[in-house]
């Protein structure tokens, strides 16, 4: 009976603990979901909004958590100028279709801050050249610096020349940039063979890869060459963020920054081209290349996705690009005579010297996708996520 009253009193015990710390919250913040699909999705509190709720606290002591319970979610600050103030608060949310999810924020260094064994990320290697690659837990991307560059127009070994965008295919939701990198300057060519986490047989050549931008402009495309600097902001659990550096291109001497990010579970990086320009522009242009012209492509205009479904050594790949429908002037296929060249084309009318896409893709291996139609599911998914963010609130405890 003793024994029976002291594991009762424990559990009194443990079970105000709980009552008492789960009313110690600050703030509630409540993430609504206006879509008929579940969501799981890395949301942002940024500008006044985190200012009022920061207000007299540390911003290490934060911690977030489901409503009512002790389970804390993951989190992610970001100073995007670098200036020592962090610009924003990121956190991983779950809100099922048609309906809210509720968090509470407290301010309690002593509360572990939560950890994932997955994580996004991104650097420079200059081990290989000098290419600039980031990943997450999905997809992984690539793209080409002046090193590459150099070596390509000098017919140096390990050339490449090109501002397209590769695909790295893994089937693994760990990391595998340092790991291929390091395996391929022990063994060359290390990452176009699959060694059970995925490879890289994609080529990019002179087209545009899946999300390279240039202008079209008398029936050609005009591109710049590989970015000549580059700057990473941010690397962690749930978001990395980067900007690419190009030097003057074409006629418009267009002065151009890629801002790119890639959130955790997406296969869409985010591309925000920044850019000035010593004359108007006609349009800015994204693509996708076509590769041997033998896949199959899909416009919807309605919805602003553009994709291509093809086979590469005989399993499918999906590439896609996401776009405000509102600002797309055209779309369409460019085959030159050029070899590689081809594109799929997404015009766009310029935009306030910035322009906003996402562009990804999805490997049959990685358990994604099975075909084109799961491809463009995701595909309109992401283009009804974009039309329809989710909703954040939060109201202070009074």
């Amino acid at each position: 009976m003793k024994a029976y009253l002291k594991s009762v009193l424990n559990s009194s015990v443990l079970f105000f603990s709980f009552l008492t710390n789960a009313q110690n919250h600050n703030a509630k913040i409540t993430v609504k979901n206006n879509l008929d699909f579940s969501r799981r999705e890395v949301v942002s509190v940024k500008g006044k909004l985190l200012s009022n709720l920061i207000k007299g606290n540390k911003t290490g002591d934060l911690r977030i958590r489901k409503e009512g319970t002790q389970d804390y979610v993951i989190l992610q600050w970001i100073d995007y100028n670098q200036d020592g103030k962090l610009d924003e608060l990121l956190f991983l949310v779950e809100v099922s279709a048609k309906s809210k999810s509720k968090y509470e924020i407290v301010f309690d260094k002593t509360i572990p801050l939560a950890e994932s064994s997955i994580s996004t990320y991104s650097r420079f290697v200059p081990e290989r050249t000098d290419d600039y690659a980031w990943e997450n837990d999905k997809v992984a991307f690539r793209t080409y610096g002046p090193d590459a560059q150099e070596r390509a127009e000098n017919n140096k070994p390990e050339g490449t020349l090109t501002s397209g965008i590769d695909l790295w295919l893994k089937r693994t939701d760990k990391s595998i940039i340092n790991k291929w990198y390091g395996e391929n300057t022990k063994s060359p060519g290390y990452y176009h063979i699959d060694h059970g986490e995925g490879y890289d047989p994609y080529q990019v050549g002179p087209s545009r890869g899946t999300g390279g931008v240039g202008i079209w402009e008398a029936n050609s495309l005009d591109v710049s060459k590989n970015f000549v600097g580059y700057k990473t902001i941010a690397v962690g659990p749930l978001r990395t963020v980067f900007e690419l550096y190009y030097a003057p291109w074409t006629y418009y001497e267009i002065d151009e920054t890629k801002r790119i990010s890639l959130d955790l579970g997406s296969n869409f990086s985010k591309f925000e081209i920044l850019y000035k320009s010593n004359r108007p522009l006609p349009n800015l242009t994204t693509g996708i290349a076509l590769h041997d012209n033998k896949g199959e492509v899909k416009m919807n205009r309605k919805e602003g996705w553009f994709r291509y479904a093809e086979k590469i050594d005989g399993v499918f790949l999906g590439e896609g690009i996401v776009v405000n429908p509102k600002i797309v002037a055209d779309a369409f296929l460019d085959v030159p005579e050029i070899k590689g060249g081809s594109n799929l084309l997404v015009m766009t009318h310029p935009q306030r010297n910035k322009l906003v896409y996402y562009a990804g893709f999805a490997w049959q291996k990685s358990g994604q996708v099975a075909n084109a139609n799961d491809w463009d599911t995701l595909l309109q998914k992401q283009s009804k996520m974009l039309a329809k963010p989710l909703k954040i609130t939060i109201k202070a405890k009074k």
